[in-house]
């Protein structure tokens, strides 16, 4: 026998059982979550988000299981629910300067900067310089409701920007590729070289030659 399929109450009541245990504890929580280490061009983004329990928008999940158009619907509901919510884009130089986990770290570091709540839940990343206490959760953005809603702020942010580099670089296919290494994007790349937008420390392989 199917096993009951999960409603979006169910979904909720799920994604916000450490914040339920947070909230009656009388604490204002936030999420931290990041989007793009892994592309070839383009920013690392990280979006820090806060809800307060009485504003929680159904739906939200982890970024990467919703589709593009659903993200999209939920992206206007979460920032007029937020009571917090800031991103921080760090481009292709400073990660090639600093390694990308140390432009993550870097990012995730300036959007929680002015957080005014007393505890942040963040996706994996540990050792951050936050203004309050701070939890470090494997697969945070599928366990908590608030990294959820982070990951899907810090997913929407980047692929709208990067549809805007595709109208200065199309021929790269950044909105449909969002800067990852795509086949498309890697024939564009050896036959083009590289843009602005590209990360030398990632496509040394690629190109044949050190970055």
């Amino acid at each position: 026998m199917a096993g009951k399929r999960e409603t979006p109450a169910d979904k909720l009541s799920r994604l916000t059982v450490l914040e339920r245990g947070l909230w009656a504890e009388g604490h204002v929580v936030a999420g931290i979550d990041e989007v793009g280490r892994g592309p070839l061009a383009g920013p690392v983004v990280t979006a820090c988000v806060s809800i307060p329990e009485a504003r929680l928008v159904m739906g939200v999940d982890d970024s990467k299981k919703l589709s593009e158009k659903r993200r999209e619907q939920l992206y206007p509901l979460l920032m007029d629910a937020a009571e917090y919510a800031e991103t921080c884009f760090l481009g292709p130089d400073v990660i090639d300067d600093i390694n990308i986990l140390n432009a993550t770290r870097r990012a995730m570091e300036t959007c929680a900067a002015s957080f005014p709540g007393d505890v942040i839940l963040i996706d994996a990343v540990e050792g951050l310089r936050l203004p309050c206490a701070a939890r470090s959760l494997i697969h945070g953005d599928a366990l908590s409701y608030m990294i959820g809603a982070a990951s899907i702020v810090a997913k929407v942010t980047r692929d709208r920007y990067m549809i805007e580099l595709d109208a200065k670089y199309p021929m790269y296919g950044f909105a449909r590729n969002k800067g990852y290494g795509t086949a498309e994007h890697i024939a564009a790349l050896k036959k083009y070289g590289p843009c602005p937008e590209h990360r030398r420390s990632f496509i040394g392989k690629i190109l044949g030659a050190q970055p």
